[in-house]
């Protein structure tokens, strides 16, 4: 029988990882499970920063960001669900599966973009390779 313990929603507020949300919730009420939710500040994206504003974010900022994770979270849930919010920066796939890792997940729930062609290509796929990197299987929810 499988036991689902610890859960990780990686969140980039895109409609596919509110809606993997969703089904982690769900699963989190049922095991019932630990409801891990990250966000991952993407360094490749932040120009104009330098490293160690990048990779130190003041205390208040990870703060808010982890409440602001939270309140994804219906607060009818929240008391009914073991929650827990991680802010990392870095690169998404590599914070992810190093963030598995560190709680033990037993899945990870997440989102895709359903990028195709060019735009896969370019942006290449968070989804897709932490499917391949991941010490654990992933549910993967496609954006409508």
């Amino acid at each position: 029988m499988i036991k689902i313990e610890t859960i990780l929603c990686p969140i980039d507020y895109s409609e596919g990882s509110l809606e993997a949300l969703n089904y982690a919730l769900h699963f989190a009420l049922r095991e019932p499970a630990r409801l891990c939710i990250m966000h991952v500040i993407d360094v490749r994206y932040l120009e104009g920063y330098t490293p160690l504003e990048v990779a130190n974010p003041d205390s208040e900022t990870v703060s808010r960001m982890k409440d602001e994770l939270v309140g994804r979270v219906p607060e009818n849930l929240r008391a009914k669900v073991n929650l827990e919010a991680v802010v990392a920066v870095g690169i998404p796939v590599i914070e992810i599966v190093d963030t598995a890792k560190e709680k033990a997940a037993d899945v990870i729930v997440m989102g895709t973009h359903g990028r195709t062609g060019l735009a896969h290509v370019i942006m290449g796929s968070v989804a897709e390779n932490v499917v391949r990197r991941s010490p654990c299987p992933v549910l993967t929810v496609r954006q409508a």
